[in-house]
């Protein structure tokens, strides 16, 4: 879809973007707050961001309880949700493009003007447990806390989560809020039909309520190498794992789709050099890898099930492959590929409202950069295969990498298969 960019900022400090997408029908927004667990006043509170954000849609100025706000925000169909993460808070809306003005005013009452009582305190405190409680049987949930605190990550992984909600009290939630939910501390994303209404946004984002504040910066994790963690579960009938290599740094977006283009070499199909090869040896069913970015630093991640009779051929075909790659054995008319596969999945990944907000909150959130969708298809086009391979070679060199597995095997046999991830 054709769109057109513009950041903005408010009087009250608070920086977004509007993307103005003529004849959409369609009005979409992103609010998020530097608000996530590490910004919690101390670990005994840990998952009270995730509490915060659970309260979001409850009581607030002009609706008594989370339901009647529900009925009102939704009776024409419109939608909303909020995420919690390490750094984030983050409300999101969409509707229909003719009642976009009475869903701001609907954000702006749930998100400046909510009224935290102990009864809502009470029922979401429950609800938060019985999440986490549930994400303990999901053994990727599991294993991915392991392999951030194993690379140094300030974190905790969901058990120590879910001890700390007890602990969470009504003062709290009122504190955290005031704390971090501020004008300076906010970043917002809006896409739409902007054109001729973009002083009428920014009057009513001006209207928004909350005090200045400050902008919260992003602290920078002690990042090294540890020991390979193993999860054990006497029922778990297979092996769970992720593992990371990390660089210390920001990736930029022609950094990425590099990565991008060489995880679909070795990931990316059936036809791959290790996901294709293991499926055609009946290793595995399922494993793959990606590349994620922050403001600090950036994850070569991969992870998979395999059976234990499976599992150190699957890790010495990774080790084999992994090290062909870094040596720069890839062919010409794989790397021509992967490009373009990357060049078809851009052309279907704007093809909504929500697509394109997702695409530019994702860069903006994170570092404040404005990468034009445009420009995207000329950055895949002009990747170069021996960039990429140095790309690889710094995460394999950094230092810093964390293996986690879930299994019903000994801590020995997860650290034999953690050793053969050495490049």
């Amino acid at each position: 879809m054709k769109h057109s960019v513009e950041e903005i900022t408010l009087r009250s400090g608070a920086k977004g973007i509007l993307i103005n997408i003529p004849g959409a029908s369609v009005m979409s927004t992103r609010i998020q707050f530097r608000a996530g667990m590490m910004y919690a006043k101390n670990k005994n509170v840990y998952e009270i961001p995730h509490v915060v954000e659970h309260l979001a849609f409850g009581a607030n100025a002009k609706f008594r309880d989370e339901q009647a706000f529900e009925a009102e925000f939704t009776k024409n169909g419109a939608y909303h949700n909020a995420w919690t993460s390490d750094v984030s808070v983050c409300y999101e809306a969409e509707c229909a493009d003719f009642e976009w003005e009475r869903i701001m005013e609907l954000q702006r009452v749930s998100i400046c003007e909510p009224r935290f009582n102990e009864e809502e305190l009470k029922s979401e405190k429950s609800n938060v447990r019985s999440e986490l409680t549930g994400y303990m049987n999901d053994y990727y949930r599991l294993l991915w806390p392991k392999v951030q605190q194993a690379v140094g990550e300030d974190i905790l992984d969901i058990s120590e989560r879910i001890k700390t909600i007890s602990n969470i009290e009504l003062k709290d939630i009122r504190e955290h809020y005031r704390r971090t939910h501020t004008a300076k501390n906010m970043l917002f994303v809006v896409a739409g039909k902007i054109r001729g209404r973009k002083r009428k946004i920014m009057r009513m984002l001006e209207s928004w309520n909350l005090k200045e504040g400050e902008k919260f910066e992003i602290p920078v994790a002690d990042l090294h190498t540890s020991e390979a963690v193993s999860i054990r579960r006497k029922d778990a009938s297979n092996v769970t794992f992720g593992f990371s290599l990390v660089t210390p740094r920001h990736l930029e977006p022609n950094e990425v789709f590099a990565m991008n283009c060489l995880n679909h070499i070795l990931n990316g199909t059936t036809n791959s050099r290790i996901f294709g090869a293991a499926r055609k040896r009946g290793l595995v069913y399922g494993m793959g890898s990606s590349v994620a970015s922050n403001a600090n630093s950036s994850y070569w991640d991969f992870d998979g099930e395999v059976n234990v009779e499976n599992a150190e051929e699957l890790f010495d075909l990774i080790q084999v492959e992994l090290t062909k790659a870094l040596n720069g054995e890839i062919s010409d008319k794989d790397f021509a590929a992967a490009k373009s596969y990357a060049l078809g999945r851009l052309q279907m990944g704007a093809q909504t409202v929500g697509q394109i907000a997702d695409y530019y909150a994702d860069g903006y959130f994170t570092n404040e950069t404005i990468e034009k969708y445009d420009n995207m298809a000329n950055l895949i086009k002009s990747i170069d295969k021996y960039k990429m391979v140095e790309l690889a070679r710094e995460f394999a060199g950094s230092g810093i990498k964390g293996f986690a597995a879930v299994s019903s095997t000994d801590k020995a046999f997860i650290a034999g298969l953690g050793s053969k991830l050495e490049f």
